[in-house]
């Protein structure tokens, strides 16, 4: 039923096979799409190797850097698509990043120079990958972003991350109201906790894995595969009323009162 067929994703943020980036990759493939991916560049072309590796199987028709904080390599990536695919329909956002001390130290301590970047590649890069996209996407395009309840909510050890979530909550419906008209589609996920990379960063975050578990109204946390599965729903034909959104994928626990 949900078919992707023709359609051409960008995915950024995949770092491993724990990425929620990575299962939304796979899901995307699985529905029919034609797969972009970003890498992080960095000097050893680790994550180009490593990446490469991993999505392989996914057999991406484009395979491109892109980091964030580079104007250039975010024109050249959308310069790459309109040269090889013509245009764009899926765009998956997965980007997010702090120091590891800003999520250890009092909140009152973030260092300005920490809160801009935790801003700047967690928020305003979906501001600036939405506008190269724009003039790539026909009509019936959709662009997803990952959030978390730490945007709403306080969350220990959260912290700026959780300002930035706030960002880019409030970024989707700006998105949706300003690309509307050109009938592209702008939505988030807000996961629950799982365990990736970005994650093990989060002091305490066994003890949030454990607290979800006795606490969501499941019982249990969410997968990788099952906040893939949403954000392929809401890529396709399916979700075609479905804008400015934010849809909590969490085993029910943004309901409970504790």
């Amino acid at each position: 039923m949900l078919d992707l067929s023709g359609k051409n994703a960008l995915v950024t943020g995949i770092a491993n096979d724990r990425s929620i980036a990575w299962a939304i990759a796979q899901q995307l493939h699985q529905a029919g799409a034609n797969l972009g991916v970003t890498y992080l560049p960095d000097d050893r072309g680790r994550f180009k190797e490593k990446v490469g590796k991993l999505v392989e199987p996914l057999s991406p028709s484009l395979f491109v850097p892109c980091n964030v904080q580079d104007d250039t390599q975010v024109s050249e990536t959308f310069g790459a698509i309109k040269e090889q695919w013509g245009r764009l329909d899926i765009l998956i956002h997965c980007l997010a990043f702090t120091e590891k001390e800003n999520l250890q130290n009092d909140f009152n301590l973030t260092p300005r120079e920490g809160f801009k970047t935790a801003l700047d590649i967690s928020a305003y890069s979906l501001i600036h990958l939405c506008r190269e996209a724009k003039p790539l996407m026909t009509e019936g395009g959709s662009v997803v972003t990952l959030s978390y309840l730490g945007g709403v909510r306080v969350v220990p050890n959260y912290n700026v991350m959780g300002v930035a979530k706030a960002a880019l909550e409030m970024n989707v419906r700006y998105l949706a109201a300003d690309l509307g008209p050109a009938q592209i589609r702008v939505n988030g996920i807000s996961a629950g906790p799982i365990k990736t990379l970005a994650s093990a960063a989060i002091g305490g975050f066994k003890d949030m894995l454990h607290h979800v578990e006795e606490t969501a109204p499941l019982r249990r946390n969410v997968t990788q595969s099952e906040v893939g599965n949403t954000a392929a729903f809401l890529c396709s034909d399916l979700a075609s009323g479905i804008t400015g959104q934010v849809i909590y994928v969490d085993s029910g626990y943004s309901i409970m009162g504790m």
